[in-house]
């Protein structure tokens, strides 16, 4: 298993991935303009540059939160991304996921540098008609390093040769991170 110091781990498929996907897919609409937040979830809280949203997803017994961040590239800010934080439901494990736009290079995957440290790559799990999801289990090295870090860089790529670099605040995500139920 790879440390997510050097890669990211892709994480397995279950029918509770499943439903943690749908979840996070209701999630991206609630951050994409133009949509409506109202029946996708509330807002719980702000944390710096991060917003805890919570529903409750159909056959869920409780509601399930998330943090959110969407970013634009600096120098491109038709490329947007939307980065998701949550819990399994069982609580056992931590999910980080990645929305891209869609004409990303997927083999490429997605590149994260924190503080200038390079963390390492994850895979795209899918396409669907709002974006390409890179997904992976976060480790407790990953979780440390988002809650020091002061800034995370994503990297996707439209070629093999042009890598784009879009900034993410880690301002907040300890506490935000620390109020996930």
């Amino acid at each position: 298993m790879a440390q997510p110091s050097t890669s990211f781990r892709a994480s397995g498929s279950s029918s509770l991935m499943r439903a943690l996907f749908a979840m996070a897919l209701g999630l991206l609409a609630m951050t994409l303009p133009g949509q409506q937040a109202q029946a996708q979830g509330a807002v719980k809280g702000k944390f710096g540059d991060w917003e805890m949203r919570c529903e409750t997803p159909p056959g869920a017994n409780r509601e399930q939160c998330a943090i959110i961040q969407s970013v634009a590239a600096e120098d491109k800010p038709n490329i947007n991304l939307v980065v998701i934080v949550l819990k399994t439901a069982d609580g056992k494990s931590r999910l980080l996921r990645v929305i891209a736009p869609l004409g990303v290079l997927l083999p490429a995957g997605l590149g994260l540098k924190i503080d200038q440290t390079d963390v390492g790559r994850a895979g795209f799990v899918r396409c669907l008609p709002s974006g390409c999801i890179a997904e992976v289990v976060m480790e407790d090295k990953l979780i440390e390093q988002m809650g020091a870090g002061q800034s995370a860089t994503f990297i996707i790529f439209n070629t093999p040769e042009e890598g784009v670099g879009i900034p993410l605040a880690l301002t907040g995500f300890k506490d935000a991170y620390g109020k996930l139920p």
